[in-house]
């Protein structure tokens, strides 16, 4: 009887040895599904980062087609975390977020927490108005300028526009109602991102600002990240393959539902 039991028990430790054995096999390699990148963002800047209220809650846009396509092409899959944007840079230091894409510009003062990688879109900042035009900065004296919390438009005004009132608030939307409804003169804005409020809005005004340095979008990653390089590589093949031209001329032409 016992040479049975143990007969049993031979062949039941022999089946569950070879089923353990086929699972640790088909696991063997690595699912992609399983590999995930955190993106930060502020999805309050069309066309780069938005909610397509048409699909729900989705985030989409510029920036999101140019992640999307890189972290496929690294082997990952990509998640997307959006917050203000002034914590943006906060959360990735802290971990929360694996790299920040939110057309944001790398300046010394940011690259002091984080590394970032080559400008991948060129761009231009631009002081909004409405009805009345404003064309040189010292019309701009005593006047009340609206500008993104924590963004490189709010240290412009702070640091060029001293004689004015910077108002920082932190959604775009928020400081074009703000100058809609005449609490602010003015804001500063990215040209990509104005060009949608003056076409639904013909009582918009700019003028390009004149700026030394840098003035395009780069992604930021934790300080000493080496997926920064390997992010940056795969930018400059959608480069200088046209890739990053055909989707900004895709997302520059929609418009926000």
């Amino acid at each position: 009887m016992k040479k049975l039991v143990a007969t049993a028990m031979a062949g039941i430790l022999a089946v569950t040895m070879a089923a353990c054995g086929a699972s640790e096999e088909s696991t063997g390699e690595t699912n992609t599904s399983d590999k995930v990148l955190t993106m930060g963002t502020s999805a309050d800047y069309f066309p780069f980062e938005y909610i397509d209220t048409a699909k729900g809650d989705e985030i989409v846009g510029f920036d999101v087609a140019i992640a999307k396509e890189v972290t496929k092409n690294l082997g990952y899959d990509l998640k997307i975390e959006d917050m203000e944007f002034g914590s943006l840079l906060g959360a990735l230091s802290s971990g929360r977020v694996d790299f920040v894409m939110a057309g944001m510009t790398p300046t010394d003062e940011r690259k002091k927490n984080a590394d970032f990688t080559d400008i991948y879109f060129e761009s231009k900042n631009l002081v909004m108005t409405k009805d009345k035009a404003i064309t040189a900065d010292d019309e701009l004296k005593g006047k009340k300028v609206g500008v993104q919390l924590g963004s490189i438009q709010e240290a412009l005004a702070k640091d060029r526009y001293k004689d004015s009132e910077a108002v920082s608030l932190n959604k775009i939307p928020e400081i074009i109602q703000e100058l809609n409804t005449g609490r602010i003169d003015a804001l500063i804005i990215e040209d990509a991102v104005a060009v949608k409020y003056m076409d639904q809005d013909e009582s918009l005004k700019t003028y390009e600002i004149k700026e030394d340095g840098p003035t395009g979008s780069a992604v930021a990653f934790k300080k000493g990240d080496k997926m920064r390089d390997e992010f940056n590589a795969e930018l400059k093949k959608m480069i200088d393959n046209g890739d990053i031209d055909k989707l900004a001329e895709e997302w520059f032409q929609k418009e926000a539902k």
